[in-house]
């Protein structure tokens, strides 16, 4: 417990200091403890999942858990080897790579804002809770993960078990619970920390406070050409978390839309490379081909590279994908003209753009990045508090 107050403490004095962001504070019922989300007062709450309040004592269990190797079968990859806070928890990677050395068949999105994301992962329409989404890289089998099976779930538990401080985060988080080192338990601290990752502190945020030390004539451009009907990146990309796939506790309706945004069109015939085809996927609609969902655009100059499969290297590269209004490959096995998939948005038309306009864009996009998320200790790997930077 010791340990708990530390970082509760710590959190505190990081709040004092930090005069550019306010705090809701949320009561919750489970520990006895109110949670403070960070996110402007003027920012509604993410939507609450009554089968796993937010609590402090949940948060920094599933910190804990978060960095810990040992919560995957082998004992070698933590939720942070795929997801790093200085790359606003991404990997750097084209697509991730799980514990076995397989690799994935998609890029690792970044864990920011996820509280206030209408569905989860890619292209899924069912999955609509942090709790569900946690489950599948622990326990899924493809493609694999963290590894964790039912044969060697049982070592798992022990090498949990076998970590002192985790007598006492456990105890705390589920007071009342017993046993506590289950699969419930887990995904459900992990839940907890994973949506208390907000970022709401880049200099757009600031300069829409009106201050515009970190935001000048080139992002403010930027600015006008992303709202603009020019290059209509609002269309999917807008709202306070710069995705049309978001959702909070005001809200009575909630959609979740996907996009075909033209990056394959195999052999003129609409399809994607398997297993990345998008929605089609889950529903098995040709008409859902390719639509994948769009993801938060804060901290987009610290994740690439982007789209699904991570195949766009840079942002100078997005934005050219956009003017193209798709992408035409020429050769090869994926050969086809993506500008002319029947499945394309129809917001993807692509525009006439200047090198100063792309520049202007490139730093309205930039001016997104969030320093204090990518170095708060709250988010940061807890085990090198004592020495270790890894388990």
């Amino acid at each position: 417990m010791r340990a708990l107050s530390l970082t509760i403490l710590l959190f505190l004095a990081a709040c004092r200091n930090d005069s550019s962001t306010k705090l809701h504070q949320v009561s919750t019922a489970l520990s006895g403890e109110a949670f403070l989300w960070t996110v402007p007062l003027n920012m509604p709450l993410p939507k609450l999942n009554p089968d796993n309040p937010m609590s402090e004592a949940k948060f920094q269990l599933g910190r804990h858990l978060f960095y810990d190797k040992n919560l995957s079968g082998n004992g070698t990859l933590s939720c942070s080897s795929c997801h790093q806070q200085d790359k606003a928890f991404t990997d750097g990677r084209t697509v991730a790579i799980g514990s076995t050395g397989q690799s994935h068949p998609r890029n690792a999105q970044a864990l920011v804002n996820v509280a206030y994301y209408a569905s989860l992962t890619w292209a899924n329409t069912s999955l609509v809770s942090v709790e569900q989404q946690v489950f599948i890289p622990l326990f899924g089998e493809n493609p694999i993960e963290h590894g964790i099976t039912q044969d060697n779930w049982p070592m798992v538990v022990a090498r949990l078990e076998a970590e002192p401080r985790y007598t006492a985060l456990f105890a705390a988080a589920f007071p009342s619970e017993t046993p506590v080192f289950t699969q419930e338990y887990i995904t459900k601290a992990l839940a907890v920390f994973v949506k208390g990752l907000t970022s709401f502190n880049s200099a757009y945020d600031r300069h829409l406070s009106g201050d515009n030390t970190q935001y000048g004539a080139s992002e403010q451009r930027g600015q006008s050409l992303f709202f603009g009907e020019k290059m209509e990146c609002f269309h999917c990309h807008g709202g306070y978390n710069f995705s049309d796939s978001t959702a909070d506790r005001t809200m009575t309706f909630v959609n979740r839309p996907f996009h075909n945004t033209g990056l394959y069109n195999i052999d003129g015939s609409g399809k994607f490379p398997a297993p990345n085809r998008g929605l089609f996927e889950a529903t098995g609609k040709t008409s859902d081909m390719g639509r994948f969902r769009a993801p938060t655009l804060r901290n987009i100059a610290k994740t690439a590279p982007y789209m699904h499969d991570g195949s766009v290297k840079d942002l100078s590269a997005v934005v050219d994908f956009y003017a193209a209004g798709g992408r035409n490959i020429e050769t090869g096995e994926l050969h086809g003209d993506g500008r002319k998939n029947p499945f394309k948005d129809g917001f993807v038309t692509g525009f006439v753009v200047s090198e100063q306009e792309k520049k202007d864009l490139i730093s309205f996009l930039e001016s997104l990045t969030d320093e204090s998320f990518l170095t708060n200790p709250r988010f940061s790997n807890p085990w090198d508090l004592r020495g270790s930077s890894s388990r």
